[in-house]
C-alpha cells in the first residue's frame, strides 16, 4: 500500500479501536446480574427463582475475546505506525515537517488576503459625537453632532500582496509534492482485514485467525 492508504487504514484501526473501548467501557456487557425471586419466603408451597440479566446488546458473551482484539489493534496500530515511519524515512522531503509549515504558510496567508482585501472607506456616524457649550444663559450644556470617520490602510499593501503570492505559490507547490508522496510511496505493511470491513467483520476475521 502507499501512504495515502495507509492513512486511512490508520483511521480505520482507529475507528475499530474506538467500538472497542466503547463495548467495554458499558459496565453492563463487563459484569452479569443474577436476580432471585424469593417466593418460597412468601408462600411455602413456591420455589426461589434465579434469573440471570443480561442485556440485549452484541457481544455480550464475547467480552474477553474483544479485551483481546483490542490489544491486537493496538498491536496493529504500532506496526503501521513503524512501517508508515519507515516509508517517510525514504522521501526526499521531511513529510511532517512540511505539512506543519503548510499549515502556517496557509494560515499567514489567510491572515495576509484579509489585509489585502481591505479599503479605505469613509462614513458619517450621525450624532456620533459629544461636547460641551455655554448657553446663552451662560451655563455648561451638552450637545451632540456628527463624526466624519475616515479609515486607511496602516500598512504596505504591495508588500502584503507580494507575500501573499509568494505564499500561494509555494503552499500549493508545496501541497503538489505531498500529494504525490502520497500515492507513489510504498508502506510495506499487511492488512489483517480489509480497509471496508465493518467492525463485526474484523472481529469475526481476528477470531477465525486465532483458531
Amino acid at each position: 500500500m502507499n501512504l495515502k492508504e495507509a492513512f486511512r487504514y490508520q483511521n480505520k484501526i482507529q475507528a475499530f479501536m474506538d467500538e472497542a473501548q466503547r463495548l467495554l467501557s458499558y459496565e453492563a456487557n463487563i459484569t452479569k446480574v443474577e436476580n432471585t425471586y424469593r417466593r418460597h419466603k412468601v408462600m411455602a408451597e413456591a420455589a426461589d427463582e434465579t434469573v440471570m440479566v443480561a442485556p440485549e446488546t452484541e457481544y455480550y458473551d464475547q467480552m474477553t475475546d474483544i479485551a483481546r482484539f483490542l490489544v491486537f489493534l493496538l498491536g496493529e496500530k504500532e506496526r503501521l505506525f513503524a512501517a508508515i515511519r519507515r516509508a517517510k524515512d525514504q522521501l526526499d522531503i521531511d513529510m511532517d515537517s512540511e505539512v506543519s509549515l503548510n499549515v502556517s504558510r496557509q494560515s499567514i496567508a489567510h491572515t495576509f488576503k484579509h489585509m489585502n482585501d481591505l479599503r479605505s472607506s469613509e462614513q458619517i456616524l450621525a450624532n456620533g459625537g459629544t461636547g460641551y457649550r455655554f448657553n446663552t444663559d451662560g451655563n455648561q450644556v451638552s450637545y451632540r453632532c456628527d463624526v466624519k470617520r475616515v479609515t486607511t490602510i496602516n500598512f504596505d499593501r504591495n508588500v502584503i500582496r507580494t507575500e501573499l503570492k509568494k505564499l500561494n505559490q509555494v503552499s500549493d507547490e508545496t501541497s503538489a509534492k505531498l500529494d504525490l508522496c502520497t500515492v507513489t510511496s510504498r508502506v510495506v505493511y499487511e492488512p489483517p482485514f480489509d480497509v471496508n470491513a465493518s467492525f463485526a467483520d474484523a472481529f469475526e476475521t481476528y477470531l477465525e485467525d486465532r483458531k
